[in-house]
């Protein structure tokens, strides 16, 4: 089923909703409310109710929804109800974090490979991975890899991204603080730390 004028902030939603409902599971609840994930996540009711609603009528009136059967839609709807495997690309501090997160298997997420240009990186092992030169990105196309995450500094950000594009990717997560150009084929999600961080101070009262 192809899914027509969704909100992006609808779809920015959906992830957390799974998490939600992923989380309820773990505690052994077969049912749950709008209210109540509502209650955990600090979204209102009323929005989550209006996002399922360009999906489709997932509860019923009084009764809420069923954790496992809502989980198993919202995996459908955001593609997740298989494998994608990732590849990274920068090893450094950040992109070693990343690389060690537990995080991303619940999704459906696998950092299937890593690359960097350190000479003294290249050939070690983290977890299952092995990190590989970077000129090996070019292979990701036949090991069926198709989104990548750019955790590699601001002057090299654009070249990995323009390389990770001709291997085939159509999704990207970029850490690199800054704008990258890229087919509107693809997709880039570009997370910022610091610029996110740097708005806290607007909202915390003057002492």
């Amino acid at each position: 089923m192809r899914y027509h004028k969704i909100p992006d902030e609808t779809v920015r939603r959906l992830p957390i909703y799974l998490r939600g409902l992923l989380f309820s599971s773990e505690q052994g609840q077969e049912r749950v409310s709008s209210q109540g994930l509502a209650d955990f996540l600090g979204v209102s009711p009323w929005q989550i109710r209006k996002d399922f609603s360009y999906f489709g009528d997932f509860g019923t009136r009084g009764g809420g929804y069923k954790t496992e059967k809502l989980a198993k839609e919202i995996k459908k709807i955001l593609k997740l109800d298989a494998v994608h495997k990732v590849a990274l690309v920068g090893v450094g501090n950040l992109g070693s974090a990343v690389l060690a997160y537990p995080g991303f298997r619940p999704y459906g997420l696998e950092i299937a490979a890593a690359f960097d240009t350190d000479s003294k990186k290249i050939g070690k092992k983290v977890g299952p991975v092995v990190i590989e030169d970077v000129s090996k990105i070019r292979t990701l196309k036949r090991r069926r890899i198709c989104l990548g995450i750019i955790a590699v500094p601001r002057d090299g950000a654009q070249e990995t991204a323009n390389a990770l594009v001709t291997a085939g990717i159509k999704g990207i997560l970029n850490f690199s603080p800054c704008h990258i150009t890229v087919p509107r084929k693809v997709k880039v999600i570009t997370i910022d730390i610091a610029i996110d961080l740097a708005r806290l101070p607007y909202y915390v009262p003057a002492s």
